[in-house]
């Protein structure tokens, strides 16, 4: 295969020049005027007086925030799927399919031709990123793997297309990438995740693969079936040329030492991304823990609202001109897909203003605080990360939910369902001693994190210390498969609410066998 790393290396100049010499805000203002005059003849723009625009100002006062619901009640739904210059000019050609991760709903994200283009800018700009860091790379000499859902898409109507982002990707990938991409199409349309898995595995141990990318929970299990392919072998020496894992979706530090453990040996690099459906948000542009950078000249705007005023109605609408360091912020999108002060779902909070870098820390619906704990997204990664370590594990996937008060005098707490992995073994279940150092260090943990959880275990006062539900190999896996979202972008919820996603999880997990080793 013919390695065009040198051209690719030729862009990374131009690209990193113009990126380190703009303005943020500049670009970001320049970036919202000119998706207001693209869209100035949609009905959208009609109903919230598009021609009066001319600054930040004018456009957050005449267009509100709104929620997939809203926009879809409101714009979407009466000639769905037959979108024209509803809320973006033209006739919309694709939706992403994305399944709340809390509520289960199924939503249907309008993607138009211009936001293809921006998530390829995006892809691309990965790799800038990466020959940055790693001049010598030859990342473009091998195949880069995408381990995403099946590609198979739906034609809703003609030439209007629905499916995952993975196959609306696959669809319009651009022909100078074409040769370099994996898995071939025949592989890539294959639904049923533990087939498709097991093909991957067989044909990529093939194949000169220097990039691989993916949700961290799926990537492992894509890990753990090739390994047992060549036993005693480490990935080091089953892809000696991968350069770098891609990771998204979720946050990493639950699965950060697993990742270690595997890449021992290797001189892969670890690179975070933040992907979402309605758009590709940031990129880590730096060795991790040092955030990810902002896509500020993609087709996307940016508002960030903090999390403590999203649902009153006095809330401040930052931008990048006016964000602050250190504050928690609901993340707002307005693209070149129609999509106009559209809340995301996402919290951030900003380690860097110039340029503009962000981690992510949950979700607006990602919080714990049936009890008044107010416990975030966060705050439970964090914690759990440490109780893992602490018994000598790492997390494979876990799920917390309320556990409320039944009779008088009784104390609500939490019930976390935790599937572990130690040192070699494919599933870890700790010893009741094990077992109480996990329970001990959790609670401690999220105490010092939290002073609103701390105040409410005081003397075990308002709540009780939580309690473990240690799950066998595989089980989370499990019941993705039974609900049908086992594998791709489908994500396991953390925080599991009371309603149909939590009780389901629940009753599943109350049938498996609580195993311990003696």
């Amino acid at each position: 295969m013919l390695d065009v790393t040198s051209l690719l290396r030729m862009y990374t100049l131009r690209r990193k020049s113009s990126l380190s010499s703009s303005s943020p805000s500049l670009v970001q203002e320049k970036t919202l005027l000119s998706l207001i005059r693209s869209a100035r003849r949609t009905r959208f723009a009609k109903d919230h007086n598009f021609s009066r625009i001319k600054s930040v100002r004018d456009y957050q006062q005449a267009v509100p925030l709104r929620s997939y619901e809203q926009f879809w009640n409101d714009y979407w739904k009466a000639s769905f799927p037959i979108l024209d210059d509803v809320s973006w000019p033209g006739r919309i050609p694709f939706f992403a399919v994305s399944s709340g991760t809390s509520s289960g709903t199924t939503k249907y994200i309008p993607c138009s031709h211009e936001m293809v283009r921006s998530n390829t800018k995006a892809g691309v700009d990965l790799l800038v990123h990466h020959l940055t860091n790693r001049p010598a790379s030859r990342i473009l000499g091998g195949l880069n793997f995408m381990l995403g859902g099946s590609t198979d898409l739906t034609e809703e109507a003609k030439n209007v297309w629905s499916g995952d982002l993975s196959g609306i990707a696959a669809r319009t990938i651009p022909a100078w990438i074409r040769p370099r991409y994996f898995p071939p199409p025949d592989l890539a349309l294959i639904a049923d995740w533990r087939q498709k898995i097991d093909r991957l595995a067989e044909e990529a141990l093939t194949r000169d693969i220097r990039m691989i990318a993916g949700v961290p929970s799926w990537l492992l299990i894509f890990f753990d079936n090739i390994l047992s392919r060549r036993p005693g072998q480490k990935l080091a020496d089953l892809f000696p040329n991968l350069e770098m894992i891609v990771h998204g979706g979720v946050r990493f530090d639950p699965y950060r030492e697993r990742f270690a453990s595997l890449l021992v040996g290797s001189s892969a690099e670890l690179r975070e991304v933040y992907p979402a459906s309605e758009g590709f948000v940031a990129v880590a542009d730096g060795p991790p823990g040092t955030g990810l950078r902002l896509n500020l000249d993609h087709g996307i705007f940016f508002e960030f609202v903090p999390v403590d005023e999203l649902r009153s109605g006095n809330h401040h609408r930052h931008w990048i001109g006016s964000v602050e360091l250190g504050v928690e912020y609901a993340i707002v999108i307005t693209s070149c897909a129609g999509l106009w002060s559209y809340i995301l779902g996402d919290t951030v909070r900003f380690v860097e203003l110039s340029p503009p870098r962000i981690i992510i820390t949950g979700r607006t619906s990602y919080f714990l605080s049936d009890f008044g704990e107010h416990l975030t997204g966060e705050e439970i990664d964090g914690a759990i990360s440490d109780a893992a370590y602490a018994v000598g594990g790492s997390v494979t996937d876990y799920a917390v939910s309320s556990v409320f008060p039944e009779g008088a005098g009784e104390l609500g707490g939490h019930r976390f369902f935790v599937e572990l992995r130690g040192a070699g073994e494919p599933a870890l279940f700790p010893t009741a001693e094990h077992k109480q150092c996990f329970i001990q260090t959790l609670d401690s943990e999220l105490q010092r994190r939290n002073d609103d959880y701390r105040a409410h275990r005081a003397d075990g006062f308002g709540l009780k210390a939580p309690t473990i539900r240690f799950l066998p190999a595989g089980s989370f896996e499990r019941w993705m498969e039974s609900r049908g979202k086992l594998g791709g972008q489908h994500k396991v919820p953390r925080i599991l609410p009371k309603g149909e996603i939590g009780d389901s999880i629940v009753s599943f997990f109350n049938h498996l066998p609580d195993e311990t080793i003696p």
